[in-house]
């Protein structure tokens, strides 16, 4: 039946036809990609892994199938510092939502989604002020810490 989702499909099947874009075998191999990892991919990493199954697919095709997702809102793109884009899926069983801790030293970064009561309450406070202050409807927010893990904290104090 025309327009019906398959059972089983991945969600982003109905954002691609909703979204008037087709669902080439590149931007589905990304997204594959993405939905088998919960590391912080860069274009690099992601291109390697799709050139595994495709070949055919190039550097520049993946560079360009992530911007496009990312102004799609179906992938997050991050800056943690390093000079290189990492990216993640913004839906699916590996998204929820979540906060960063990049170490400075060593570069690792940690998913925070343990949310005390406590923490939720302030990022609610903080949306609904910060929105009404600027008559701004916040869809969603991004929050990263930057400072040393407990390895690279222990080698400074060696």
């Amino acid at each position: 039946m025309p327009g019906r989702r398959n059972v089983g499909s991945p969600w982003w099947h109905g954002r691609f036809r909703g979204g008037g874009y087709r669902l080439t075998v590149p931007r589905q191999a990304i997204l594959n990609v993405l939905s088998r990892t919960s590391r912080h991919l860069s274009a690099e990493d992601i291109y390697l892994e799709v050139h595994k199954v495709h070949p055919h697919v190039g550097l520049t095709t993946v560079y360009r199938t992530l911007e496009l997702l990312a102004e799609m809102g179906m992938i997050f793109k991050f800056d943690f510092g390093d000079g290189r884009a990492r990216y993640e899926l913004s839906e699916g069983p590996k998204s929820a939502h979540h906060h960063h801790l990049i170490c400075t030293g060593c570069r690792r970064v940690i998913d925070y989604s343990g949310f005390m009561d406590e923490e939720l309450e302030f990022l609610k406070r903080a949306e609904k002020g910060l929105a009404k202050k600027y008559d701004f409807e916040i869809k969603s927010h991004l929050i990263q810490f930057y400072g040393l893990c407990d390895k690279c904290r222990k080698k400074k104090a060696a």
